[in-house]
């Protein structure tokens, strides 16, 4: 009897060491690091797939080298029924554990789009229509299309989406990214709606967002976007005309060939701001947080004017009255024809 409990004894420690060693074996194949034979491998699964298809998907692709204790562990974790449907990424340096759990959290890949500051709808339509993972389902939908389909608050899209870098996952679709912009827009917009200087001469919020669009489109130094603010503010205060080429390319449309013409400014349209006093009807670009705060907390001053400083870097001259202005012009003038002379050989 007593040499029976030995054997037995024997026998469970040998069966546990066994088990130890097989465990450590297991845990060692699981977290050593899966065979790529690039820096990624994208896969989806799709809704409802059952876990043995995934693995057997995996292994087909040499993603996974022990289909069989991946099995096992996921069971023996409870984790088999858990994956998450979705687009996945594996990465060079993942092990087999790591995968698991990215599939269990439903770590799903990420795509980004970014809206640029001072597009307008046309162009950032057509950036969203070149997303080959975004679900696309807008069509051929016009400027009242989009207010329909995106319930907008306002009659005309433009200007109306906050440019920013956006992630999503696949599945998503054109019309929920933009509203997921439109979104943000009106909350930056709004708070910043809050904090707005005393006396600004905007009934409302999209007043000063159709002028942050002006002011967008004029400079692309943040450090002169209060300075342009500013001189636009006291314009309107003064009913001065804006006089603002971006605003008459803009509503030139596709008549505008590159080169703005004396008769384009006389040429009269809504967005047309020599020939029309106060703001145009719409936002004529995407306004990004920097602009739309320009115009809330215009720089003080008593500039009028502005024109290109021509030196190349995308600065102006600021003037306060119109001779100022002239003469700054003429320098500007100057400046570019001995730029020219410069670069012709």
């Amino acid at each position: 009897m007593r040499r029976l409990i030995i054997y037995l004894v024997i026998a469970v420690v040998v069966t546990a060491f066994g088990l130890t060693l097989s465990y450590q074996y297991a845990r060692q194949l699981m977290q050593a690091p899966l065979p790529m034979a690039g820096e990624a491998i994208d896969f989806i699964i799709p809704p409802g797939t059952a876990f043995s298809r995934v693995v057997n998907d995996l292994a087909s692709q040499d993603v996974l080298l022990h289909p069989r204790l991946f099995t096992a562990w996921a069971s023996w974790k409870g984790q088999e029924g858990k994956i998450q449907a979705g687009e996945y990424r594996v990465t060079a340096g993942t092990t087999p554990l790591e995968l698991l759990n990215i599939m269990v959290a439903g770590k799903v890949l990420q795509h980004a789009v970014t809206m640029i500051e001072g597009w307008n709808v046309a162009e950032l339509l057509a950036a969203l229509g070149n997303e080959s993972v975004l679900e696309q389902t807008l069509g051929d939908a016009d400027a009242g299309g989009l207010v329909e389909l995106l319930s907008l608050r306002y009659p005309h899209p433009e200007g109306l989406f906050a440019p920013e870098t956006y992630h999503y996952t696949r599945g998503t679709t054109d019309v929920e990214l933009l509203q997921r912009a439109h979104a943000a827009q009106m909350k930056q917009l709004e708070e910043a709606w809050a904090t707005r200087d005393i006396g600004l001469p905007f009934e409302t919020a999209y007043d000063a967002l159709i002028l942050a669009s002006i002011v967008e489109k004029e400079t692309a130094l943040e450090s002169e976007r209060p300075l342009i603010a500013g001189v636009f503010v006291r314009r309107l205060q003064n009913r001065m005309r804006l006089q603002s080429d971006p605003t008459v390319i803009y509503g030139l449309g596709a008549a505008y060939d590159g080169n703005i013409k004396k008769r384009d400014l006389e040429s009269d349209t809504p967005y047309n701001t020599y020939t029309r006093r106060g703001l145009p009807p719409t936002p004529i670009a995407l306004p990004g947080k920097a602009a739309i705060g320009a115009v809330m907390n215009p720089a003080a001053g008593d500039a009028l004017y502005f024109v290109a400083s021509g030196t190349g870097d995308g600065s102006h001259i600021f003037s306060a009255t119109l001779e100022e202005h002239n003469q700054a012009v003429q320098d500007f003038l100057r400046n570019r024809k001995s730029n020219l002379s410069a670069a012709q050989p």
